[in-house]
């Protein structure tokens, strides 16, 4: 940021060797994740990634959480620029799907992540043009998105955008 202190923010991720083998690699994977203001969430890998039970179907893992903060900082984003364009939103959900490929070099990644938002209107809905235009702007603003290479699409809204 040019001229100005950077945002920090924090995470703490911690692990113990509870049970299992670690050189064996049947070690538990499970592990917390720790944030200001005093909230703890279970983590674990993706038991597609790592089997139980050295992993837990309970907990978070990094995947969903990559596409958890997705889908929330583009709501976030597209709430407040719909407060500022005066449109208003009673609801907004999404079932947002990250999907994990592999890349040229054979490396998995989260190439793409879809989401699909619901919303509800107190009063007239916005035509999907003013629609469409308000998730491109969100997208554009999303300090999520604009920091990492994975395609972020909305559904429904055509090839052209966010």
């Amino acid at each position: 940021m040019t001229g100005e202190s950077a945002h920090l923010y924090r995470a703490s991720v911690r692990w113990r060797h509870t049970s299992g083998d670690f050189v064996g690699n049947t070690y538990d994977r499970a592990h917390e994740w720790a944030f200001d203001g005093g909230i703890v969430v279970p983590g674990s890998p993706s038991p597609t990634i790592v089997p139980l039970p050295y992993s837990h179907e309970d907990a978070i893992d990094p995947e969903e959480a990559f596409v958890a903060a997705i889908a929330s900082c583009h709501m976030l984003t597209f709430l407040g620029i719909a407060a500022k364009r005066r449109v208003a939103i009673s609801s907004y959900e999404d079932e947002a799907i990250g999907e994990m490929t592999a890349n040229a070099k054979g490396r998995l990644w989260v190439s793409r992540v879809t989401l699909n938002p619901r919303l509800t209107y107190p009063g007239t809905p916005p035509s999907e043009e003013e629609l469409a235009r308000l998730h491109h702007l969100a997208h554009r603003a999303c300090f999520i998105a604009n920091s990492v290479l994975t395609e972020i699409v909305v559904a429904g809204l055509g090839p052209d955008h966010p």
